[in-house]
Formats: C-alpha cells, structure tokens, sequence
C-alpha cells in the first residue's frame, strides 16, 4: 500500500520562508527526511537508530 507523504518542517529549521529547513513526514513503519532545497533526495529509516543518533549528538554538547 502506498503512503501519501505529509511533509512538515522541522521546529529546529530557521524559521524563514527560505529553503534553509529539514522536513519529516512518516508512515506507518518508516521515517522520512529531506532538505526542502533537495526535495527529490530523501533519506529514509526507522525510528531505532534516528533515536540512537540522535542521542549520540546531544551526548557531544
């Protein structure tokens, strides 16, 4: 079955009506990202290791 994607734009993108945002939109199983300037280069994964990345780069503050 194939997902319609609802992009929306990160909180921690600058604010502007530029395309200086990363945007994330889901389905049921996977995690979607892309930077609204590329929006045809799309980074996929799960929730799993976004979090441990994630983790990993607040832990280097």
């Amino acid at each position: 079955m194939d997902h319609v994607l609802h992009w929306q734009k990160s909180p921690f993108s600058d604010g502007g009506d530029g395309n200086t945002c990363v945007e994330l939109a889901a389905t049921p199983t996977t995690l979607h990202l892309r930077e609204s300037d590329t929006p045809h280069t799309q980074l996929t994964t799960t929730t799993a290791p976004l979090t441990h990345l994630i983790r990993g780069i607040k832990s280097r503050r």
